[in-house]
């Protein structure tokens, strides 16, 4: 080969090597920018991804504020369960059936439990502490008998109504704190006819749980039923046979007037002042 053909053919093949390099280079220049350019949307993608994880689900709108109308009346207890026990344990004329609720004490032991774990703040109403501690009292009267069972009377049972059986909050309970410090200081003399004392001369065991929003009803209702059982009370304009629990409580009674004034609300003929007053024995026996 002559020196010139050599020549060309070393020149053709830099020229080759050259566009190979450079066709190279380009190449690794376009994945360079395809990276740049990635990376540059990535971060865009990632930071989308994590405004929607750190975003906050929006709470629930709050309940409005009661009114003072409706706030007097708010329920702060929910007693349906005791309401349940009652109507299918206590017949409508106050009658308890023991033997039922010995044998399945469930229900009543649930809602034990709720009200030791549930005590009366500040804040409740009148209404709905008296209703608490109304139906308290009554359910763990119940429970006092079953714990006891069979018996034939309360008094049967050693200090019935100072025994500190049940713990609410930090305070463990008796029948008698809950009457004499709780109740009674609350100046409603319808609790007498309400708290339920499982004899027979109590008054009748009420088969629906007491309500803050339907306590006066419930209470004047419990009221004129005692007032009007022949069994516990005879009346007439001029002499009156009463339970002894006029005589125990007359006090409670007089709080605002007399005690033949506080039963003129609650009969239907009115009783005179000059009206002489007796009591009725009172029988102590189981009311079942």
């Amino acid at each position: 080969m002559s020196s010139k053909k050599y020549l060309s053919a070393i020149l053709i093949l830099v020229g080759l090597s050259t566009c190979g390099a450079k066709n190279l280079q380009e190449q690794n220049t376009l994945q360079k920018t395809e990276v740049r350019l990635t990376d540059k949307t990535t971060p865009v993608v990632n930071k989308n991804t994590a405004t929607l994880k750190e975003e906050a689900i929006p709470l629930p709108p709050k309940a409005p504020l009661l009114s003072k109308k409706d706030s007097t009346t708010a329920e702060t207890f929910n007693h349906s369960r005791w309401d349940r026990i009652l109507q299918k344990h206590v017949s409508n004329s106050g009658e308890v059936n023991y033997e039922a609720l010995r044998n399945d004490p469930s229900e009543l032991n649930i809602y034990i439990d709720a009200l030791t774990h549930n005590t009366p703040t500040d804040a409740w109403t009148k209404e709905a502490k008296l209703a608490y501690w109304i139906n308290a009292y009554n359910a763990l009267t119940i429970d006092l008998i079953l714990k006891n069972y069979p018996v034939k009377s309360i008094k049967d049972i050693k200090n019935p109504w100072d025994q500190k059986l049940w713990q609410f909050g930090d305070t463990w309970q008796d029948l008698n704190t809950i009457e004499h410090k709780i109740l009674r200081p609350m100046k409603e003399p319808r609790i007498h006819f309400s708290i339920v004392c499982a004899s027979i001369s109590c008054p009748k065991l009420q088969n629906k749980a007491f309500t803050a929003s339907t306590l006066e009803t419930q209470l004047t209702q419990a009221t004129k039923e005692f007032l009007n059982d022949p069994t516990k009370n005879e009346l007439t304009k001029d002499a009156v046979q009463l339970s002894k629990i006029f005589k125990w409580f007359k006090k409670d009674f007089e709080i605002t007037g007399s005690l033949i004034q506080f039963l003129n609300q609650y009969t239907d003929y009115e009783i005179s002042e000059s009206a002489k007053a007796n009591y009725k024995d009172y029988n102590w026996n189981l009311n079942n």
